[in-house]
């Protein structure tokens, strides 16, 4: 009697033991929510919706949701916070990261599993097109002519935006207003509008205003021309210098909550290598101005520590202390 009910004690164990296997190997067995920290229409929703239907055919079905504020903070908190079994995950960017690095966030790294970096991409000085300053020469001047009066859009505050717009102001030598947005939709539209006299923005971001002729890009936060742009010169260009401090990079990249599973990572990290590798999400990316590779994983957890570290080097002498 008693061998009997061990050997069925046995069974229950193996039956029970193989059905947590199953479980883990059918990750997932539901949609994924995916937390993009910014307005709809940006160049981070933009990009992952670009990706929803390659991830699809690898077997990851995600739901985008925008929870705005705070330079990314408050969605990037949802996913820090979320159940570490691969449900809720989110679009990490340099914007936060910035914060991270300075401190202004009760937020670290540590929080997160990263998972794959899906862009870097450049910024850009812009202005309406019906405005008198038509190029990065004209706008230095304008600015000189009027000390502490433009007005500068960004993407939130203490942000890589943020630090080329001072970086500007710095190469005019004077003050400026900056006024932050809850996202780079936010800010198109104002510009758009006239209601602010320039924005630093992405160019996947303002791509479609630039070929309609509502907006114009006057100079490239970098040391090279961008082959879509070849016309827009450079800061480099015109001999000022946006990088006293050291190079940053504006990048997106997938993050799930700390201490996911390591199947789970691994399955994620899989799917969003085959999308972002895709010939079409390439595509995608060469008409939206920004770059893709093949980082993920841990390479990505040190490439996010040494851009954090580099963009904490910079804040402290860009911005003043508080």
């Amino acid at each position: 009697m008693l061998k009997t009910r061990l050997a069925v004690l046995a069974g229950l164990i193996g039956t029970l033991a193989a059905t947590a296997t199953h479980g883990q190997s059918a990750y997932p067995q539901r949609d994924i929510t995916f937390i993009v920290p910014w307005n709809a229409g940006g160049s981070n929703d933009v990009a992952i919706r670009a990706l929803d239907p390659i991830l699809r055919e690898h077997g990851i079905k995600i739901v985008v949701e925008n929870v705005v504020g705070a330079t990314g903070t408050i969605g990037m908190r949802r996913v820090a916070t979320a159940d570490p079994d691969g449900y809720t995950i989110g679009m990490g960017t340099s914007s936060t990261l910035a914060l991270i690095a300075q401190g202004k966030t009760p937020l670290t790294n540590a929080q997160f599993t990263h998972i794959a970096r899906v862009s870097t991409d450049p910024l850009m000085l812009l202005v309406p097109t019906k405005s008198e300053q038509k190029t990065l020469d004209d706008f230095i001047k304008y600015m000189k002519a009027h000390p502490g009066k433009v007005t500068i859009g960004t993407p939130g505050n203490y942000n890589l935006n943020h630090i080329f717009a001072s970086m500007t102001a710095r190469v005019a030598g004077v003050n400026y207003v900056n006024v932050p947005y809850t996202g780079g939709s936010k800010v198109v539209a104002d510009l758009v509008g006239q209601h602010v006299a320039s924005g630093v923005l992405k160019p996947s971001e303002t791509l479609g205003q630039i070929q309609e002729g509502l907006l114009k890009p006057i100079g490239i936060f970098a040391n090279e021309r961008l082959e879509m742009f070849p016309d827009v010169p450079t800061f480099k260009d015109k001999g000022f210098d946006v990088f006293p401090y050291g190079p940053v990079v504006q990048m997106a990249y997938v993050v799930a909550p700390a201490k996911l599973p390591e199947d789970v990572r691994a399955k994620l990290v899989s799917a969003f290598r085959a999308a972002i590798q895709d010939p079409r999400f390439k595509e995608f990316a060469k008409k939206n101005v920004f770059l893709v590779d093949d980082l993920t994983g841990d390479a990505l957890t040190k490439e996010v520590d040494k851009v954090a570290a580099a963009l904490g080097t910079v804040a402290a002498q860009v911005f003043p202390k508080e």
